[in-house]
């Protein structure tokens, strides 16, 4: 199964990026774009309402390692206040921007369907550390100053979807203290280096 999840991978890379270096082991290297809606759970829910967020990553596997990929990504994720929020504090505006870089593991497991399209379940666990930025704005007649607040956290985040290799879609939970959410994203992966 390893061998030909592993060949249907590479021939359909090779044939979008075809390469002439012979090597003696098959190996990728690719990049991927995902985009999605970000939901504030626990504590953090109490002050914000549905967010989105994208994030760009780059990940690696060769024959030795299938079915694991690693992976890095970069992302950009903001989370609205929440009107809730607004009406029982003294708050006129409040957002969240989270800047995560993640470095993770991703399990393919076999093809549930091979027919047509390969639709592969996955799993994938990462640790990540984020840069928060929160904007506190106060309405007028309270008086008080408006600042940004900014810090930074390590956190973890572990998630499950299906995949159809050049197409992802994953749900996963993201942990840091006092800033836990659930995404759900939309994945396209494209090859950047294929070797055989």
């Amino acid at each position: 199964m390893k061998k030909l999840l592993l060949f249907l991978i590479l021939v359909f890379a090779c044939n979008v990026f075809p390469q002439s270096t012979p090597v003696d082991k098959a190996r990728g290297l690719f990049i991927a774009f995902d985009v999605g809606p970000r939901l504030p759970l626990g504590y953090f829910a109490n002050s914000t309402d549905l967010g989105y967020g994208f994030n760009v990553e780059l990940s690696y596997t060769d024959d030795q390692y299938l079915p694991f990929f690693v992976f890095a990504k970069v992302g950009f994720d903001q989370f609205p206040g929440s009107q809730q929020f607004y009406e029982v504090t003294d708050y006129s505006n409040y957002f969240t921007r989270a800047l995560p870089v993640d470095l993770g593991v991703r399990y393919f497991f076999p093809p549930l369907v091979e027919n047509i399209v390969l639709f592969m379940p996955i799993v994938e666990v990462s640790a990540d550390y984020t840069y928060f930025e929160k904007l506190h704005q106060f309405k007028p007649a309270t008086g008080k100053s408006n600042y940004i607040e900014d810090n930074s956290k390590i956190g973890f985040s572990a998630g499950a979807g299906i995949s159809m290799f050049m197409m992802e879609v994953v749900a996963s939970y993201h942990y840091t203290y006092t800033n836990q959410y659930l995404s759900v994203d939309l994945r396209v992966r494209l090859p950047l280096y294929i070797s055989l």
